[in-house]
């Protein structure tokens, strides 16, 4: 089964639609993060949730 880490980003009322596509275009490629969730309140902020995969290594001993 799959395991993802999460990170919630909290974007203010007056940050731009340009502005909040570079923030998490940044996290995508740096980080490696994903979308998971967004969500748009009637007042303009945006709280959005990412995530992305933890690795397991298994022992090969």
């Amino acid at each position: 089964m799959l395991e993802y880490s999460y990170l919630d980003l909290y974007l203010p009322r007056g940050t731009t639609r340009e502005a909040a596509r570079r923030v998490l275009t940044e996290h995508a490629e740096y980080g490696h993060w994903e979308l998971d969730r967004l969500r748009l309140y009637p007042d303009g902020r945006r709280y959005v949730r990412l995530r992305r995969k933890i690795l397991r290594v298994a022992s090969t001993l």
